[in-house]
């Protein structure tokens, strides 16, 4: 299993305690995950992967034996979710990060989103995004010339999109997010879980096991 130990600098020790001392009963009410009492972990799914979360030894453990590191920013990402997670239910409106409040602002710059990590893999290669997509068990729907909705958590659903080039313009990649996803996360949470979208499907897929790791 690999494991994101106590020191690791993405993640304030601080968000660990503040973990410890809340309720297990909510957390897992809020962040539908479970919580081993003997153990004193929490365990829930993330994406692809299974994680279970160590308040005490301030550890983040992926569950799955094929697991590979994902981004540092993911973990950092998973255990704000469980601090902050809110007993909601989806919007059913998907907006993008200029519809945030503040996120016109926010996602330029050192916090633009990085899709041109996912353009520069597939190019025009249609094929090859949707298979990518379909290891990280994308569900298609009808957008853009391609588009797949990604569960990363029953809370957090997001959708890529894709657009091939022309001799006019070059291909184009998209997130958007039900609305609901800033009653969980703030923004600078957002751009840490909108990265590792972006770094996993744009990794090449001819390395992966059939897992699509």
């Amino acid at each position: 299993m690999q494991r994101v130990g106590k020191m690791n600098s993405i993640i304030n020790s601080s968000y660990f305690t503040e973990l410890a001392e809340q309720k297990p009963t909510d957390i897992c009410r809020r962040a539908a995950c479970s919580y081993d009492s003997a153990e004193k972990v929490y365990s829930a799914a993330f994406w692809t992967d299974s994680y279970l979360i160590n308040p005490e030894k301030q550890t983040i453990t992926g569950i799955n034996t094929s697991f590979k590191p994902v981004h540092d920013y993911f973990y950092l990402f998973i255990i704000y979710y469980l601090l902050k997670a809110k007993e909601v239910n989806l919007n059913g409106e998907w907006i993008s990060e200029k519809d945030f409040p503040g996120g016109s602002t926010f996602f330029r710059g050192p916090h633009d989103i990085p899709t041109d990590l996912i353009c520069s893999r597939f190019n025009n290669d249609i094929s090859a995004f949707k298979k990518r997509c379909g290891q990280l068990q994308g569900r298609d729907v009808d957008m853009g010339d391609a588009a797949f909705i990604f569960e990363i958590t029953p809370r957090i659903p997001v959708i890529v999109l894709y657009w091939m080039g022309d001799e006019d313009f070059s291909p184009e990649a998209k997130i958007l997010f039900d609305r609901s996803i800033i009653e969980h996360l703030s923004l600078d949470i957002i751009f840490a879980l909108v990265v590792e979208i972006c770094t996993r499907i744009g990794r090449d897929i001819t390395r992966l096991d059939d897992n699509g790791r």
